[in-house]
């Protein structure tokens, strides 16, 4: 009596990984037999479960291919956490075994899953999870060593480099520019998110880069830096705010060669964007999100509007005569202080003045998600922002098109926003007509696979 037998791993996903007994796992049987023999064994298989201790034993026979398989480190399907271990041993982790009968009809011998009465090792308890605290999730969930992250360490490391040599001596221009580094930072961190900037450096990537002699390697780090540029934006933050201080401290140590205004409107510049800081903070951005929105734009523009008094008085300002002077125009195209503050200008308002009113048609696919259908083609990989009122809040998603005559976007329901599309489908939204890119965009970098 001949039998045959095959023992097959079901992973959470339901993908089975089937162990063949043959010498060589990868082997292929093209002979008449062996195809005749899987035919019977197909038609006469049976699935039942094992347990969890069975197959570790099976994996003595079959050592190579069942390590593989139960490996928490090769699992390419889930996402396995050791302190979940029993609890996806009880869920998820189902293995199979089939045996086909012979041509005789032999009945098919049928393991219980069920622990044996006699076991050797007796059941444990499941491991109860460690609790974690919800701020060490929001900060170390990404990890400690992000590209975002080290951009962050890079950027405010060059800055602090630069003060420290400022206030030894050994950089005199920073020293007496304080100011025009602190609003450097604020100029290098807006145009990290400034969507129209972005797009243009999107842009000359890929059609700089997007060759096939550009080594795959150059490509990803470019990617990996492009997606990061987050961490240049935080960093500069931190650094506008430290160049200020520093600005503040000589100022009042020389409170005789400048005025009151200044130095007032230099502190409520420096509370701005303190404050501002302390919004991005990620236990506040992730727990009070719409706060740091809010905060974020109202601090950011009446900081904006300082800057512009700022530069205006210390410009106009006489110390000899300590009044303010009447020739400033002249004054003002040969200062870096009005050029940067021009630019940041121009960067934070170009956006907003592409905001328009549009219709839509929304329709709720589930309650857990809605289609939200637009009139007019996108290119491909861009991404757009909606809002329900312009000075409140608004969200970004990807756009699906056709390139041509609509484009729509997929909105997950998560928070307020994004639920009440599902539960009272509005007929308009804001929109800002000036897309954005993003990973998807970056596609084009790398060539084609499939055509």
């Amino acid at each position: 009596m001949e039998k045959a037998s095959t023992v097959r791993f079901s992973s959470c996903r339901g993908v089975a990984f089937e162990i063949k007994p043959h010498a060589n796992p990868y082997a292929i049987n093209t002979t008449d037999q062996n195809h005749n023999a899987n035919a019977v064994r197909e038609e006469t298989s049976r699935s039942f479960r094992l347990p969890k201790e069975f197959i570790r034993d099976a994996s003595k026979v079959f050592p190579s291919s069942f390590e593989h398989s139960i490996s928490l480190d090769s699992s390419h399907f889930c996402d396995l956490d050791s302190d979940n271990e029993e609890e996806e041993e009880q869920e998820d982790d189902i293995y199979y075994l089939e045996e086909g009968g012979s041509n005789d009809g032999d009945e098919n011998t049928i393991l219980d899953s069920s622990p044996s009465k006699h076991s050797e090792k007796p059941q444990q308890p499941p491991i109860p999870k460690k609790r974690v605290s919800r701020l060490s999730i929001i900060l170390l969930d990404q990890g400690l060593f992000t590209v975002y992250k080290r951009l962050f360490v890079v950027s405010l490391f060059l800055n602090v480099i630069a003060l420290v040599l400022a206030a030894t001596g050994h950089f005199t221009y920073a020293r007496k520019r304080a100011s025009l580094f602190s609003i450097a930072n604020i100029l290098a961190l807006t145009l990290c998110r400034s969507e129209a900037f972005l797009r243009l450096v999107f842009y000359l990537t890929v059609n700089l880069l997007g060759r096939s002699f550009v080594p795959l390697r150059v490509k990803i780090v470019v990617t990996s830096l492009l997606q990061s540029l987050g961490g240049i934006h935080s960093g500069c933050g931190i650094s506008s705010i430290v160049w200020l201080i520093y600005s503040l401290v000589l100022t009042l140590k020389d409170r005789d060669n400048t005025s009151t205004a200044i130095i007032a409107v230099a502190s409520a510049i420096l509370f701005l964007l303190c404050l501002t800081s302390l919004a991005a903070f990620p236990l506040v951005r992730h727990l009070h999100h719409n706060v740091f929105e809010r905060v974020h734009r109202l601090a950011g523009w009446s900081a904006l509007g300082l800057v512009w008094a700022f530069v205006t008085l210390t410009i106009s300002y006489d110390p000899v005569s300590r009044y303010y002077n009447d020739k400033l125009a002249s004054k003002l195209i040969k200062r870096k202080e009005f050029w940067f503050t021009l630019a940041i200008t121009v960067a934070i308002m170009l956006p907003w003045l592409t905001v328009r009113r549009v219709r839509v048609d929304v329709s709720s696919l589930s309650g857990h998600a809605s289609l939200i259908k637009f009139s007019g083609g996108v290119k491909p990989g861009i991404l757009g922002r909606i809002s329900p009122s312009p000075l409140s809040e608004w969200h970004a998603f990807g756009i699906i098109s056709d390139g041509k005559t609509s484009h729509m976007m997929l909105a997950g329901a998560v928070g307020d926003f994004t639920k009440s599309l599902v539960s009272n489908p509005p007929t308009h939204l804001w929109i800002r007509t000036v897309h954005f890119a993003g990973l998807p965009y970056l596609v084009n970098l790398y060539d084609k696979v499939l055509d």
